[in-house]
């Protein structure tokens, strides 16, 4: 038996998103990591907009500390870029769409100390990082691939400068259908606020969204993903 709620109308009735939220943890040793400011407040008004359109919703989340107002079909928590990475590339085959509004790690420790890094009288310390696996590329080139339908693959991009130019090169080189452009340049948008300021990027042009709240902000992005699911039907 599953329970989830779904709602019995909506444009998104019979469709599976999902949707990746919040930051990623990279351990250094037992008790340290490295993180971002994400706090998957975007995420989570995204996931409770398509569920509340009748979407069997997918969630898949780093550490956080939100709830949903719907019950989700499935919640997977992780901790890692790799965790969230080996998630996404599991549950995408059944997906008819995925969000990724999650902060992932572009880098992760080398290695990971087994016992707690004390300061020592040396002084620095060096930490090596490695690259961590692209999660939107990678679902980028297996769109479409693993059953007979058109999926939708939809981006988010944090820009500080070249913010268009950034945001358009990223739409091609990771075969999203539209990517969703946070400016940390406009005060009350971005990690940790209750509002946002996107604009929407696809192959058609920049559609731009004035400062609101993440739940009217989420009905701007759903509104715009029905659109492109309904194009690919």
């Amino acid at each position: 038996l599953e329970m989830y709620f779904a709602a019995k109308e909506g444009e998104l009735v019979g469709k599976t998103i999902m949707i990746t939220a919040g930051p990623t943890y990279e351990k250094i040793d037992p008790v340290r990591f490295i993180g971002n400011y994400s706090s998957g407040k975007m995420g989570f008004a995204l996931a409770d907009e398509c569920v509340s359109r009748g979407a069997k919703v997918i969630l898949i989340a780093g550490p956080v500390q939100q709830t949903t107002y719907f019950p989700m079909a499935q919640y997977i928590q992780v901790e890692s870029a790799g965790n969230m990475y080996d998630a996404a590339g599991a549950f995408w085959g059944s997906a008819d769409a995925a969000i990724l509004t999650a902060a992932v790690a572009d880098y992760t420790p080398e290695h990971v100390a087994d016992e707690k890094i004390k300061r020592e009288k040396t002084g620095e310390m060096i930490l090596a990082l490695k690259p961590t696996q692209d999660i939107a590329a990678f679902l980028g080139k297996q769109k479409n691939k693993a059953n007979n339908r058109k999926q939708v693959l939809v981006g988010f991009a944090l820009e500080t400068n070249n913010e268009l130019l950034n945001a358009e090169e990223k739409l091609k080189r990771k075969n999203l259908d539209f990517i969703v452009l946070n400016s940390l340049n406009d005060k009350g948008a971005g990690f940790r606020h209750d509002t946002n300021k996107i604009s929407i990027i696809d192959d058609k042009g920049k559609a731009d969204y004035p400062l609101k709240s993440k739940a009217e902000v989420a009905v701007d992005i759903v509104d715009h993903l029905v659109k492109v699911l309904k194009q690919a039907e």
